[in-house]
């Protein structure tokens, strides 16, 4: 009877001790290959010793170890431990068609970085629209990556959010339809000529869960939202606010009168655009503003341009001598607008503040034309100002700075007053007749 006892409260003690084991299953058996098929390159894969090893070959494309079944939502858990030298990622809701360039692979990819970089968790669009939250987002969980030692890394996705965690650190949280379900893959990258091959990545624990699914607690990270007009809970939560709602001219007026333009903006299918006519010439419908004043902030803006065009976003714009006037975020077509190759070094070219401060764009933060970007404007209390774009911070500036002073003093703007100076003022989007178009415009406002 004792015996029995005992062995009832073992019983309960493990089962306790491990609640959530029944939820989870292993993609990896830690013996052999058995469920995963090789995509794209010829970098070798291998089960030994309950890990699952990838090992770099030269010229061959990035290669990938993907599973044969397609997972939607889930909660991935997985432990890796990376060469120093090595860059490497985790495939996820990913695609490999014939119609899409031949079978390539393509979707979402939580990256591995051992570099100095230390972008491990961000989370890259492999074989489409690249980077979509790197780590300058989220500088913070830069030091969860550690070299050399056993990583862990949660990936939670579970409808449109992606959430990724590095080692218990929360690092990446992206908002996303682009898609919804795919296969799991492994990757090692792809090496030049030049570097020595025979490097390895190990994982091992390979567990999932696809039913019951419990997100994690909220946390207080940057989140990256590409749904139109969309605000997701951790948004509000962090205080974000939408700017525009999306389907009227509610809390926006003409920049010279109290009423939204009748003509010259149009209103459709979630977008704010600038219109023209049907002859090709711009329906002007003039500058619109906020109704509403804003000090310190954070402001985040999605904008699409069409070749040629220029026009900006302004904040703190203050009617001086009916002029609106206000610091500019230039939005321009440097490729086909004369006005960048205008101004002093670059600084009327596309996210620089116009005619004052050129941005430093790298390559990875230009979008094609026609394609949507993704551009924030952060206004600290302190005065400290960030242009972004893209995810990429383009230029920084301290407003009454004695460099900002000098700026100014060198600008068209030199005869104007107090510019750039007022502590608080309207938001404005501008109406060059050239056309572009707006969308998810939200605000939170900083203390």
């Amino acid at each position: 009877m004792k015996i029995f006892a005992y062995l009832l409260l073992f019983t309960a003690f493990t089962a306790s001790a491990q609640p959530n084991d029944r939820n989870w299953e292993y993609l990896f058996n830690g013996k052999d290959l058995s469920g995963w098929k090789l995509l794209g390159g010829k970098a070798t894969y291998v089960a030994k010793d309950g890990e699952l090893i990838g090992t770099t070959v030269s010229n061959t494309p990035n290669s990938f170890l993907s599973t044969e079944k397609e997972y939607g939502d889930f909660i991935l858990e997985v432990e890796l431990l990376v060469h120093p030298s090595m860059n490497s990622g985790i495939q996820i809701r990913s695609l490999s068609k014939k119609e899409y360039q031949n079978g390539r692979v393509h979707g979402y990819q939580v990256e591995i970085d051992p570099a100095a970089r230390a972008w491990s968790g961000g989370i890259y669009d492999e074989g489409r629209r690249g980077w979509l939250y790197n780590l300058e987002l989220n500088p913070a969980a830069k030091t969860a990556f550690k070299n050399n030692v056993w990583n862990k890394y949660r990936i939670e996705c579970i409808g449109n959010s992606i959430r990724t965690w590095v080692n218990g650190i929360p690092v990446a949280h992206l908002i996303d339809a682009e898609t919804s379900k795919g296969f799991i893959a492994m990757q090692v990258h792809a090496i030049p000529a030049s570097e020595p091959e025979g490097r390895q990545i190990r994982w091992k624990n390979i567990r999932i869960q696809t039913g019951k699914l419990k997100p994690s607690a909220p946390d207080n990270i940057f989140v990256v939202n590409t749904v139109a007009n969309d605000l997701s809970k951790q948004e509000k939560d962090l205080g974000y606010r939408l700017l525009w709602d999306g389907k009227s001219g509610k809390d926006w007026t003409a920049a010279n009168n109290a009423m939204f333009p009748k003509n010259g903006w149009n209103i459709q299918e979630g977008v704010l655009s600038v219109q023209k006519d049907q002859a090709g010439q711009p329906a002007v419908g003039g500058d619109i503003v906020t109704t509403k004043e804003f000090a310190a902030f954070e402001l985040k803006f999605d904008f699409k341009m069409t070749e040629g065009a220029n026009s900006g976003l302004k904040y703190f714009v203050n009617t001086v001598n009916g002029s609106a006037l206000g610091l500019e975020y230039q939005i321009l077509d440097d490729e086909k607008h004369p006005d960048a190759k205008m101004g002093i070094k670059g600084n009327r070219t596309l996210a620089s503040l116009y005619d004052l401060i050129p941005a430093q764009k790298v390559p990875a933060s230009i979008k094609k034309m026609g394609e949507w970007n993704q551009a924030m404007i952060r206004v600290l209390p302190d005065n400290k100002v960030e242009h972004w774009l893209n995810g990429y911070k383009v230029l920084e500036f301290n407003r009454g700075s004695a460099e900002f002073k000098e700026f100014i003093a060198q600008s068209k703007f030199k005869n104007a007053q107090g510019f750039g100076l007022a502590p608080k003022g309207k938001i404005m989007l501008q109406d060059h007749g050239d056309e572009v178009s707006f969308r998810s415009i939200k605000i939170r406002e900083l203390n």
